[in-house]
């Protein structure tokens, strides 16, 4: 007998405090406004996209000139004319990628928020 009490109580209090918490939150949000952490999260992902993109040009370009001078000045040694094609190709891969990180980050903030 106590226990069917306890059970039918427990069940009604469930009941109430679902109906409660669906009338009552339903009208606002909880997270009104980005929460610090997550801006400065997003604001350091831009800085280091910036300062990627500041360091990798004259980078690529270092590298692209060195893979076309080193397949220039081979004297057709096969070995060096592979070794420059495989800078240019890996230093170009290399830039566009970085040049992809501004939608790479797009798709990671897009699932976060």
């Amino acid at each position: 007998m106590v226990k069917s009490n306890k059970f039918i109580f427990f069940i009604i209090f469930t009941i109430l405090l679902f109906f409660i918490i669906i009338f009552v939150f339903n009208c606002f949000s909880l997270a009104a406004s980005e929460p610090k952490i997550v801006s400065k999260i997003n604001s350091a992902f831009e800085d280091i996209e910036k300062w990627l993109l500041k360091l990798s040009t004259p980078a690529a370009a270092v590298a692209v000139g060195t893979g076309v001078f080193m397949k220039k000045f081979s004297f057709g040694d096969e070995e060096r004319i592979r070794t420059g094609k495989k800078i240019i190709r890996g230093s170009l891969f290399s830039y566009g990628f970085i040049l992809a990180i501004d939608l790479i980050l797009s798709a990671i903030k897009s699932l976060i928020s």
